[in-house]
């Protein structure tokens, strides 16, 4: 079972969250699809190329078919032509999308969060909270905990704390509800709110 410090805002300990033991036994292969399923969903697919059907032109035949002493050709549109079609080249139209299961994106999350209590990397703060709005108190909040990057994960998004985080290109502020495995692993640490980090555990 893997145990959580609970600390107040000066990061001092001042309770003990666990995790349930089911969290240890999951293959991390479910983590794998799911970034695998992730990534390929956030795909932008712009690439695209035009075949002999779609590209403009060609429709003129260049030369006779016989007595020229030359290869026969038909069209100066196909893919072996300067100037011409792509053949199995990438289309637009394709979906990148890889189906994954519900059952195994809430595996995936409660590995992923296992490897960061595992790590020592996975803080639970009875509040977290930034009334001035200040970069610079978000700042030595990250600076406190001792981490290079952070995934903040709040109970409720207000209006001060997001303001106060989103200058840091470190740190990603996000609603409980919103969490996904992808964002817990590719982050150093995770530091949340000891009332969402619940809501996730009981969700499960």
């Amino acid at each position: 079972m893997s145990k959580i410090s609970v600390l107040n805002e000066k990061f001092q300990p001042s309770g003990e969250l666990a995790l349930p033991d089911s969290y240890e036994k999951i293959n991390s292969h479910n983590l794998y699809l799911y970034v695998k399923s992730y990534l390929a969903s956030i795909r932008s697919n712009t690439a695209h190329t035009k075949s002999r059907s779609t590209i403009s032109g060609g429709g003129k035949k260049p030369w006779r078919q016989k007595g020229r002493g030359g290869a026969r050709a038909g069209s100066t549109r196909t893919p072996v032509w300067v100037g011409g079609a792509v053949a199995f080249g990438p289309k637009s139209d394709r979906n990148y999308n890889q189906k994954i299961n519900k059952k195994q994106k809430r595996l995936a999350l409660e590995f992923a969060l296992n490897e960061k209590a595992t790590n020592g990397k996975l803080f639970a703060l009875e509040s977290i909270k930034i009334e001035s709005g200040k970069t610079k108190d978000a700042a030595a909040m990250i600076k406190t905990a001792g981490v290079r990057d952070a995934l903040i994960i709040l109970n409720s998004l207000e209006a001060s704390t997001l303001l106060a985080f989103r200058n840091l290109q470190n740190c990603y502020v996000v609603d409980a509800s919103e969490v996904n495995a992808y964002l817990v692993a590719v982050y150093g640490a995770v530091i949340a709110e000891k009332s969402a980090l619940e809501s996730i555990i009981k969700e499960g």
